[in-house]
């Protein structure tokens, strides 16, 4: 069985992440992947990157381009919102024609357009399409926050500058509409809370939709010395160090504002805590969090070697996500597998990750005292090693790549056979 997954990037963002892990894990398994991107950043040889053409290259501008004169030369939500206007046309590709499967994930920004998405599933070829966020089923954003206008075929966009019933996020429904039409799609969500979501689509009306979450390496991924991760790197050894993970450290919809009103909660109600605390907070931009905790912080740059990542988690005492929108973060399992209990807001998909009290911590929604409080407790609890004991054991057998693996081999055998 040959298999080609499709993601704009190898190893930048979180889809990225997932999709290289699940070929690895196929290919561990058995099954012949490959995976194409626009964005190559290593040497796999089992990556394969589009021809670098002048249209290839363009896609990307054409679409920023549209947004941004659809919103009269406003740079709001320019780079929140996708038309899949533009994209390569990957069927001309020798790895497109060989490969048994189709197997889609992030293909935004230029990747792939909606041509050539009807065009795919025109072919007869099956397809298979993770979801990493909302976009295939809404108009045009990929987080629809308290909008609905995805179950009526979008119009009025509050994400668009001057939003009326016919604007681009209707257009491009339609465009959907017309995309999904024909062929065998076969929908995956890596979150039962997202996967309930696309069910409720009419974009996915009869389509089947599965739940499978995405794989890590929990061989590599492994709880390690507290001490010498901190001497790797230079942290303090004397204090109870939270860790804040974001590919954007300053991006307000991973609940950055919800920590540091935390911190300064701590502070105010227990002086007594906050020269024990630390934070470190991780992602592009973060250097510029420096100063805005009550607490001492140890800001570190976008990371993406694999080894520092695992350091980081096994430097700390807990992994704080106060993310106001996520379908199923690595990073929470990641952490888990390293052993490290997670404090989240009870959003998306973390409570599917994290047992309240079992593994984690949940908080009330967009509730920074409750949060602060529940923070603090977890670090206190006379059952905090069991709650990292859990969190390990959670990873292992909820998301090992073998499991993951085994899952996807089977919903493709059964999308050959129909």
């Amino acid at each position: 069985m040959k298999v080609l997954l499709v993601n704009t990037s190898e190893r930048i963002g979180g889809a990225a992440i997932a999709t290289q892990r699940l070929m690895r894990a196929l290919n561990n398994n058995g099954v012949e992947a490959k995976m194409l991107v626009r964005d190559k950043q290593t040497d796999n040889p089992y990556t394969v990157r589009l021809p670098r053409t002048v249209k290839n290259n363009l896609n990307f501008v054409m679409e920023r381009a549209e947004i941004f004169l659809t919103n009269r030369c406003s740079k709001r939500n320019l780079w929140a919102l996708d038309t899949a206007a533009w994209g390569a046309d990957i069927t001309k590709l020798p790895e497109y024609k060989e490969a048994d499967i189709i197997h889609l994930n992030w293909i935004n920004q230029g990747m792939i357009s909606l041509p050539v998405v009807k065009k795919i599933l025109a072919s007869g070829k099956p397809v298979v399409w993770t979801l990493h966020d909302m976009w295939p089923f809404t108009g045009i954003c990929h987080h629809a926050e308290n909008c609905t206008g995805w179950l009526t075929g979008c119009g009025d966009c509050p994400q668009l500058r001057f939003p009326n019933e016919n604007d681009l996020s209707a257009k491009i429904f339609k465009n959907k509409v017309d995309a999904y039409a024909q062929g065998s799609l076969h929908i995956v969500a890596c979150s039962h809370w997202l996967a309930e979501l696309a069910r409720r689509s009419p974009l996915f009306k009869g389509k089947e939709v599965s739940c499978i979450q995405n794989a890590i390496d929990t061989q590599f991924y492994q709880p390690g010395d507290k001490l010498e991760a901190r001497k790797a790197l230079g942290l303090p050894e004397d204090k109870q160090m939270l860790l804040f993970v974001a590919y954007k450290a300053t991006d307000r919809k991973k609940g950055i504002d919800y920590l540091i009103e935390a911190s300064n909660i701590i502070a105010e109600q227990h002086p007594e805590w906050i020269s024990l605390l630390g934070i470190i907070p991780v992602g592009l931009e973060a250097e510029s969090l420096k100063d805005a905790f009550a607490c001492d912080a140890y800001p570190q740059n976008y990371v993406t070697d694999s080894a520092k990542m695992r350091l980081l988690y096994q430097a700390a005492d807990l992994l704080v996500m106060p993310t106001l929108m996520d379908n199923l973060p690595n990073t929470i399992v990641e952490a888990m597998s390293c052993g490290l209990p997670c404090v989240g807001f009870n959003i998306g998909g973390l409570p599917q990750m994290i047992q309240d009290g079992i593994n984690g911590r949940l908080a009330r929604y967009r509730d920074a005292e409750h949060f602060a409080k529940l923070t603090l407790e977890t670090l206190v609890s006379s059952s905090y090693q069991m709650l990292c004991k859990n969190a390990h054991d959670t990873a292992v057998t909820q998301y090992s790549e073998q499991t993951v693996a085994n899952r996807y081999q089977k919903l493709y055998e059964e999308c050959l056979k129909a």
